[in-house]
């Protein structure tokens, strides 16, 4: 058994995901990686020099039998558990009026119950030895509200939320908790990890202006946005450092509306976002 750091990752398996892992063995980490697509994961791996410090689980974040077992192997292969990267999640793009239960249910199980679940399942590794680091991948839009994300807003509010919570009670335990709020970066967000309600194209609804004048606008930003590479360099920068801020914006994007949003109140704010976005 090697002596280096091991770091669990959720999502590991394409954009902001893949360039943390990357980052972390280029590093010297050893990473777990827990994923919904292991085959994707190990074809990409295939033949690259960082193929041998990664050790991919097939995980269902909706399960937590799943998420326990895995991380079993992992204390059972390498010993320990040094940080925790919650970086798995989509974005729900629906009206909240035109929202199906089972779609707004499905967006809180994967982007914070599952979250919870996979930081349970390894927080009595890490109290146990009295130290680690945990970071949740939230949002910009985890602290600012857009239309038609309502349901992805709520669950990156909620994973700070958690954060904010989860870094007070482990703080006697010697583990750090922090949050990265990436703005739009150019990843497979847009083409893989947004999920539309069916309503969305449908030229009746009442909102159909509204999705007409968002809709292409968000995944132009999504698609033309900030290089990944520089979440996982906020990722590891909070690992390395003790004394990193609690929560690190990312991008462009981030940048902006998190300023906007400390320094206008609330009416002029939404002002401001409603005409940037020509709504």
């Amino acid at each position: 058994m090697d002596t280096l750091p091991v770091s669990v990752l959720t999502g590991a398996s394409t954009g902001m995901g893949f360039e943390i892992l990357a980052e972390l063995v280029r590093r010297g980490y050893r990473v777990a990686a827990l994923t919904r697509s292991p085959e994707l994961l190990d074809a990409k791996l295939l033949g690259k020099a960082l193929a041998d410090r990664v050790e991919v689980h097939a995980v269902d974040l909706r399960s937590r039998d799943s998420i326990d077992r895995a991380v079993e192997r992992i204390l059972h292969n390498c010993g320990r558990i040094d940080a925790l990267i919650n970086n798995a999640g989509y974005g729900l793009v629906s009206t909240l009026e035109e929202v199906e239960d089972r779609e707004m249910i499905e967006q809180f199980e994967i982007n914070l119950f599952g979250l919870v679940r996979v930081t349970r399942a390894v927080l009595p590794a890490m109290r146990d030895r009295r130290e680690g680091v945990i970071v949740n991948i939230s949002s910009f839009l985890g602290r600012v509200g857009l239309p038609l994300l309502s349901f992805y807003n709520a669950s990156k509010y909620a994973v700070e939320g958690i954060t904010d919570s989860l870094r007070m009670e482990l703080a006697p335990f010697g583990i750090r908790v922090h949050s990265v709020m990436p703005g739009f970066f150019s990843t497979q967000f847009a083409r893989s990890n947004l999920r539309l309600n069916a309503s969305i194209g449908d030229g009746d609804s009442p909102y159909a202006p509204l999705v007409e004048t968002l809709l292409s606008r968000v995944q132009g930003e999504i698609n033309g946005g900030d290089d990944p590479r520089l979440v996982a360099l906020a990722v590891a920068e909070l690992l390395e450092n003790p004394d990193a801020p609690v929560r690190v914006p990312v991008g462009r994007m981030a940048r902006k509306f998190l300023s906007m949003r400390r320094e206008l109140e609330d009416r002029e704010y939404e002002r401001r976002v409603r005409e940037y976005y020509g709504i």
